[in-house]
């Protein structure tokens, strides 16, 4: 019975973490109604009068973006904004031939007047962060936008985030990412659906009360005083914008969110390319647990709400961890409910906490109206989107969760850039992408391993007790065969 009490605590604090994730989720689904009632009342410059118009340098961290080059430095050329008033940074790090390509492009736009610079480095010390920290040494804008290399920003996109630095509080403007191939695949359908959630329900959510949010490494202004005040650029962690945000928020910067600006860019197609970009996000948010949570815990101006908030945040991709580990207790668990009948009370109790679910439905059902619209046949695509989200990110709980870990044990590694593909449409191919990773986590052969294990779940749910089986847990096991086996073989598949 030793066993079966451990199996049984662990299981029961990771739901709880859950729980609580859940319950911060809500609440700040609570703010984000609320805050979508209210007009904005803060101070903008105003662009008609030249002397409120600052100048803004523009900084494109790049490293062997072969396919995306030219469709970046063409866009960023059409920005509305006058150009005397406008400095562009192209931070090149690239080892390859898209380094020439680069260069002889800036030197075509460079004769059109514009103040464009192609900025290198001898070496990649710190990675972006060290690419944005160098070029911040030369920047003449008062202000610095940074877009990564996958990112189209409107004509009018400084024009509608500029003016909002008139209050002199403000460290920060993020605007909304888009997606320019939403609609390519189920990855890529899964990981808008995810990040609509997080550019919606949560950046609004923790901004209109106040609490931190974060700058999202791009598509999003900094004021220069700022990045220098909170301590400047830092490359300990794989998210550095993440770790530069709460610096700036602990400074008593204010963060301005605009969900209404959007910023359209390019989801990974392939599914090494959201493995990489997956981890290094996840270990980031781990390493920053590490370095900010202290830090956040201790100062004396952050309220209790904000300080409960931010812990949160920081532990966002914890729940990974905690997610793995309830699925993998739960094929034990089933068989242990149904072998000790005096431990039917604490089921009882258990099975409260699928609301922790119930709560993610309603929650991301707002975003997803928010964009889409409601009505009914939007719920009913709405569900089974739902459904697959679950799945596929249960399927990378295993993959995440080793981030996470490394994270938090201080595991130090680089900063592995996500392949770009510039691609759109089903009729285009990402087969030859020279950026793909060639070879196969082991990692991938455990997921294969864990999506048998779960349809051993199925089958254990026909024949444990001697009731004729115990069902409760066979729609959970079943979303993580799914999940595990999409996982699995898209791993296997995208190396063709």
């Amino acid at each position: 019975m030793i066993l079966e009490s451990i199996i049984i605590a662990i299981y029961s604090i990771a739901l709880l973490l859950i729980f609580m994730y859940a319950l911060a989720q809500l609440n700040l689904l609570f703010n984000y109604l609320r805050a979508r009632k209210k007009n904005s009342d803060s101070p903008t410059f105003d662009f008609s009068k030249e002397k409120e118009i600052p100048f803004v340098t523009i900084q494109l961290p790049v490293y062997n973006e072969l396919y995306v080059m030219e469709r970046l430095l063409d866009n960023i050329a059409e920005i509305d904004y006058p150009k005397e008033k406008l400095e562009i940074q192209v931070l090149d790090d690239s080892t390859d031939e898209s380094f020439e390509e680069t260069a002889r492009h800036i030197e075509e736009l460079r004769k059109t007047g514009l103040d464009i610079q192609h900025l290198t480095r001898k070496d990649r010390v710190g990675f972006k962060a060290g690419a944005l920290k160098e070029g911040l040494k030369t920047a003449k804008g008062e202000y610095i936008a940074i877009f990564d290399a996958d990112f189209l920003p409107k004509k009018d996109w400084l024009k509608n985030t500029i003016p909002y630095f008139k209050d002199p509080e403000i460290g920060v403007v993020q605007t909304r990412w888009g997606h320019l191939n939403r609609d390519y695949s189920i990855l890529t359908r899964v990981q808008a659906f995810a990040l609509d959630a997080h550019f919606t329900l949560e950046q609004v959510g923790r901004n209109s009360k106040g609490h931190f949010i974060n700058f999202n490494g791009t598509a999003g202004v900094w004021r220069k005083e700022c990045i220098l005040d909170a301590g400047n650029w830092e490359g300990d962690t794989l998210t550095e914008d993440l770790d530069l945000s709460y610096r700036a928020q602990l400074k008593n910067w204010k963060f301005k969110y605009l969900e209404q600006v959007e910023t359209p860019a390019e989801l990974p197609v392939v599914i090494s390319a959201a493995r990489s970009q997956q981890f290094r996000w996840n270990k980031g948010g781990a390493e920053n647990f590490q370095k900010m949570a202290w830090r956040v815990f201790k100062s004396p101006d952050i309220s209790i709400k904000t300080k409960l908030h931010s812990f949160l945040h920081l532990l966002n991709s914890t729940m990974f961890l905690n997610i793995l580990i309830v699925a993998i207790l739960s094929i034990p668990m089933l068989y242990i409910k149904n072998e000790y009948e005096h431990l039917k009370m604490y089921f009882y109790v258990m099975s409260f906490f699928v609301i922790s679910t119930i709560i993610f439905f309603i929650c991301y059902w707002f975003t997803y109206k928010t964009i889409y619209g409601g009505g009914f046949k939007h719920f009913l695509k709405y569900s089974a989107m739902f459904f697959t989200f679950f799945s596929v990110a249960m399927g990378f709980s295993l993959h995440n969760s080793i981030a996470v870990l490394e994270g938090h044990f201080g595991k130090k590694s680089e900063f592995i850039r996500t392949p770009k593909f510039n691609i759109s449409t089903l009729k285009e191919s990402w087969k030859g992408n020279k950026y793909l990773t060639k070879n196969i986590s082991p990692n991938v052969i455990v997921e294969g391993v864990l999506m048998l294990y779960f349809g051993f779940g199925m089958y254990s749910a026909f024949i444990v007790g001697d009731q004729g089986g115990d069902f409760g847990l066979f729609p959970f096991h079943l979303m993580l065969f799914l999940g595990f086996g999409f996982v699995f073989f898209k791993s296997l598949t995208s190396k063709a």
